[in-house]
This record gives C-alpha cells, structure tokens and sequence, in this order.
C-alpha cells in the first residue's frame, strides 16, 4: 500500500483563460464535481492516507476546498510553490513538507476512470512507474508520447508518432527517483528526474490506464459538464 501522495494544484492553467483569472483549474468542475474534490476521493479509496497538495495559483480556493481532507477520507496538508518552477519543484516540496516515498503523484487537474487510481498502485507494487493512456491520444508538445518495452519505461518524452501511448499525470515516487529531483536546469520537470533515473539503471514501469478527462480550453468546461449538449444540432 501507498501511504501518501502528493497532489500539484499550482498551476495557473493559462490555456483556461479567462477562467483560471478567477478560479483555479482544480476547483473547476467536471461532471459538476470539481475535479480536485474526484481525485481526493479516488487517492483515498486507492488507499491513501496523507496529500500534501502543493499549492501556488489562487491557493485560498484550493485550501477552501480540500480543507483538512476529513471530507473525502484523508489527512491533507498544505505547502506553497512560491513560483511555477515545474513539476520536479512543485514534488520537491512537498517531500519537504512530509511526503514520503514510495508516494503517488498526481496533478490536480485530471480525473481518471474510477478505481484506475487504486489499480495503478496495485500494478506498480511499490516500485517508480508512469501511468500511460492511449486515450487521449499523444499530441506533442503537451501531451508527450512514452516509449514503453517490455512493460517498462525506456523514454519519458517521446517523438515517435506512431507511440500510442501518452503519458498521465499519475506517477510512482521512489527514492530512485527522489536523488534526481532539481538537478536539470530550471523548471525542473518530472519527466526529467524519472529519465535520469532510468538512464542510471532503474526501472520504471509502464502501468496503462483508461481514458483521463481534462479541461484544456474554456469549452472543455461546457462539453464535459452538459454532455446533452453534444446531441444539439
């Protein structure tokens, strides 16, 4: 079992805009259910314990709603992103504020299919690992291809157009990984502290998952909230 995660709501979701002006994208709903709100009750049913959710963009909206995390099963704790460093930044402190490895990361932004949460952490056993999702579909440069063999991770951020799978904002923390955090130029992404760890020798499992739901643009907002709305002509 996977005791704690860490949760990156930082982001100040720029291709949201004029939305994200005034709301964080992790309060903003889909299936009128904010999506930080999911993915708290899917980390817990996962059997998690304690997020530390990382904070930056309009963080008293996020705090506001997450609270002490009693409300959806689980002990939340806070920490800031002082500025949007990258994803490796955002992991770093956390670790700092009590996140403890072998841990889940999670960006706050996604909803994934329920209980694909919970059978991620069970495939991956304990050892680092990436989610990976044919749906949607890799498309570069913001969703990243992953080039898989064998079960196993060999390139974090593929180009090959023919990879099917693209990665999700799921991943499994491991001290293998920890050691490899912030050591690229800034921003400091995750991506690239799991590829230095497996260029150094470990292994990282490729664990798919199903369909992910985002919203990336502000009609995103409409079509996954009035799904009816697709049937009008």
């Amino acid at each position: 079992m996977v005791a704690h995660a860490i949760v990156m709501a930082a982001g100040e979701g720029l291709r949201l805009r004029p939305l994200t002006e005034r709301w964080p994208k992790p309060v903003l709903p889909i299936d009128g259910r904010p999506v930080l709100g999911t993915l708290l009750r899917e980390l817990a049913a996962a059997g998690v314990e304690r997020a530390v959710v990382v904070t930056g963009h309009l963080a008293d909206q996020v705090r506001a709603l997450a609270g002490d995390g009693s409300a959806w099963g689980l002990d939340v704790r806070f920490v800031d992103q002082p500025s949007p460093n990258g994803s490796a930044d955002a992991v770093f402190r956390a670790l700092a504020a009590g996140a403890e490895p072998p841990c889940l990361v999670a960006g706050a932004d996604t909803v994934f299919g329920a209980g694909d949460v919970g059978r991620f952490v069970e495939a991956a056993q304990g050892r680092a690992a990436i989610a990976v999702r044919s749906d949607p579909a890799p498309a570069p440069p913001h969703r990243y291809a992953v080039a898989v063999r064998n079960g196993f991770v060999t390139t974090v951020l593929d180009v090959d157009p023919a990879n099917p799978f693209a990665a999700a904002p799921l991943w499994l923390l491991t001290e293998e990984v920890v050691q490899h955090l912030c050591a690229d130029e800034p921003p400091h992404e995750l991506g690239n502290a799991f590829q230095a760890a497996i260029d150094a020798g470990s292994s990282v499992s490729a664990v798919e998952i199903g369909r992910t739901r985002d919203l990336t643009d502000p009609l995103d907002l409409v079509e996954e909230n009035f799904p009816y709305l697709r049937w009008i002509t």
